[in-house]
């Protein structure tokens, strides 16, 4: 059974941008990428002494279980190169679950909805771009509900202008 599942995906070292794309490209082993947001630079947060970010939101029909999609992104991130040597330090790809259908996960090493989702400002933006209107399961809120309960600003998180948007069909952009 195929479940629409929301991922977040960050970068801060090396070609940002081609990180996320490749990403995206290898996130098509692990089923159908249905809706990709724009690209948004955005001020690191708890480790601030890094190079800043570019993050988006992806959706994605897969057929994988929670815990299967959990090590197949930690796979690609492995693939790409990441190391983990500091906690929220720099990296080059950071792929996050943040939603999986309306599923509440809670088990170790394993939180659905991702559990910080709703205090940052840097998920919630492009998410909100692709599924303003889809329901946190444990909040009840929609994205677009918790992306504007935010307080004004620091973390600084700005759209990239089109030049530097991933290249999609227009059927894979949200609504």
């Amino acid at each position: 059974m195929r479940k629409l599942v929301y991922l977040s995906l960050g970068s801060n070292l090396g070609d940002r941008e081609a990180n996320l794309r490749q990403a995206m490209e290898r996130l098509g082993t692990l089923g159908e990428v249905v809706a990709v947001s724009s690209f948004y630079e955005t001020e690191p947060v708890d480790v601030v002494r890094q190079p800043w970010f570019v993050n988006c939101a992806v959706g994605l029909q897969t057929e994988k279980m929670p815990r299967q999609l959990l090590a197949a992104l930690q796979g690609i991130e492995k693939e790409m190169g990441r190391r983990r040597q500091q906690p929220k330090g720099p990296r080059i790809i950071d792929l996050d679950i943040l939603l999986f259908g309306n599923s509440i996960v809670d088990t170790g090493g394993l939180t659905i909805p991702h559990p910080a989702l709703h205090q940052r400002r840097f998920v919630l933006e492009p998410l909100a771009e692709i599924a303003p209107e889809q329901r946190h399961p444990v909040f009840k809120r929609t994205i677009r509900e918790l992306r504007d309960a935010l307080p004004a600003g620091p973390p600084a998180v700005r759209k990239l202008d089109k030049l530097h948007s991933p290249r999609i069909n227009a059927d894979q952009r949200g609504s």
